[in-house]
């Protein structure tokens, strides 16, 4: 036994001075090239604990901007950690571009968002064939009728909000900006994603068969999606009343879809319907190779991260750009005065007035610029290649990047960087007016994996501006205990942030004003 134990020993020691070898040699030849450093002992390496999905990564990529990258002079940096596999975290837009667009040199690294596919087999986390296979079947979904729905629907639960929530008063007091708009969201969703019509005065009694009505289940999902990622099956059903709960909800939507998917299936009238789920139906139905037709399971995944990619990243841009226009009212001005402009007196807005509202629509690129939902976009390097780029000075650079070396594109450094965006911490939507470095903007990812629902995330948030602002003054709530503070003071404390799976406000206490 002993002689066993010191052939392990010795094998172990082996491989670790394999590793501690690779990992120098790795250093040294990134810190070879002029202006570039690796990064391993310093805090911006929390970057590479996000790709392997630990929170603070998060934090940390969003908190510092452009900052780290403004520091060492370049908008590519590397790091290279103790499993001897580097990680170059990129600011460039041309670079950034280069990744995004070469899909077979730098493919999505698959396995990092295998955790996703507990909803399902889904167009997120297929790679190569399969994922060409899933967007045919799923892009359709995605099309211009599907867009006039979502405005048609955002526009009805606002209605709905306004005239039986609000009850149309003059003052509308909330405590938190996101009991607005997750709801709100999630209602949308519900609708122009799912094809159910969700109020919010929706009666309480489930149907036969259920525990909770749609909407209930749809809620407690939209509050509670990361326990889904954190625990398993057994631990949901046996866990806290809250964890039980949302076990419950699980369960009772994933009956309702495949109560849907098979009365789509036994409809001998089949109508047209717009909404998402139906229209993937439709184009799963329209596959003549029956060997290619998505299953049941991979259906019911991909409209599960619909929900997942949308309701909750549109709740949270909502939210934040309801902050700012209540923190910036001269701003808040401009856009009502462009909405008037727009629609005249007293006239509905209509998805056909959608083209005209440029400056709503810049307001919300501003505000995905400011807060963008995704922090860092991983890929990997599919074989040895290269860097090359220059930094402010005029500089140009070639770096060497491995084969299998990870890639983040840091979407808030790219956002923040004053090399394509001019005051980059200020809230100007009029950036967005006109010409725009369109290249530097990653809010919808890029290449040909970049957001499939961007039409419908910009539609309702342009809608839910519109139909709010048209009808109310948005400003900060005050509160006696925050009586004294400044301008700056307040600004802070009410996007003071938190990340979850993207960035959204702690807590914003809003007041509306009709007008």
């Amino acid at each position: 036994m002993g002689y066993v134990v010191v052939a392990l020993t010795i094998f172990a020691l082996t491989v670790a001075a394999q590793k501690i070898q690779h990992f120098w040699r790795l250093t040294k030849t990134i810190n070879n090239h002029p202006g570039f450093r690796t990064l391993f002992s310093d805090r911006f390496a929390l970057f590479s604990r996000h790709i392997r999905g630990i929170t603070p990564g998060f934090n940390f990529a969003f908190l510092s901007k452009h900052a780290y990258f403004e520091q060492a002079g370049w908008d590519v940096l590397a790091g290279v950690n103790a499993s001897s596999y580097v990680t170059y975290y990129v600011a460039d837009a041309a670079v950034a571009k280069e990744v995004t667009s070469a899909r077979s040199r730098f493919p999505k690294p698959v396995d990092f968002y295998r955790i996703l596919s507990i909803f399902g087999p889904n167009i997120l986390i297929s790679e190569g064939d399969e994922w060409k296979h899933q967007r045919r079947i799923v892009a359709p979904a995605f099309s211009e009728k599907n867009n006039r729905l979502v405005w048609d629907e955002t526009a009805r639960i606002v209605r709905d909000l306004v005239e039986n929530v609000w009850q149309r008063r003059d003052v509308v007091e909330v405590d938190h900006v996101m009991d607005v708009t997750v709801p709100l969201t999630l209602f949308v969703i519900g609708s122009a994603g799912f094809g159910r019509s969700v109020s919010w005065q929706e009666s309480a009694v489930p149907p036969s068969g259920h525990v909770m009505t749609f909407k209930d289940a749809l809620d407690v999902i939209g509050h509670k999606l990361f326990y889904r990622l954190l625990f398993p099956n057994w631990a949901l059903r046996w866990g806290t009343p809250g964890m039980r709960r949302f076990y419950q909800a699980y369960a009772d939507i994933e009956k309702y879809m495949a109560e849907m998917v098979q009365a789509r299936r036994t409809d001998e009238f089949k109508q047209e319907r717009n909404d998402l789920f139906n229209s993937l139906l439709d184009a799963n139905d329209a596959e003549v190779d029956q060997t290619a037709k998505l299953s049941d399971s991979a259906l019911i995944g991909n409209i599960f991260i619909f929900l997942v990619a949308g309701y909750e990243t549109t709740a949270h841009t909502l939210a934040y750009t309801l902050i700012l226009l209540a923190l910036y009212q001269d701003e808040q001005e401009l856009l009502y005065q462009n909405i008037k402009h727009v629609l005249g007196d007293d006239r509905t807005p209509t998805y056909d007035d959608l083209s005209s509202l440029k400056y709503t629509m810049a307001v919300c690129h501003e505000i995905l610029r400011l807060f963008p939902p995704v922090i860092g976009l991983p890929k990997v390097a599919a074989e040895d290649t290269s860097f090359t780029f220059s930094n402010a000075s005029g500089q140009k650079t070639t770096v060497p990047v491995p084969k299998d070396s990870h890639i983040v594109i840091c979407t808030p450094a790219l956002h923040y960087n004053p090399r394509y965006w001019d005051d980059p911490t200020s809230f100007k939507p009029s950036r967005f007016l006109g010409n725009w470095p369109r290249e530097a903007f990653f809010a919808f990812s890029g290449g040909p994996r970049a957001c499939i629902g961007r039409g419908f995330a910009e539609t309702e948030a342009v809608a839910v501006l519109t139909l709010l602002v048209s009808q109310y003054k948005i400003d900060i709530k005050d509160e006696p205990q925050f009586a004294s503070e400044t301008f700056e003071q307040k600004k802070a404390r009410v996007l003071k942030s938190n990340v979850r799976f993207t960035v959204y406000p702690e807590r914003a206490p809003l007041v509306f004003k009709r007008r």
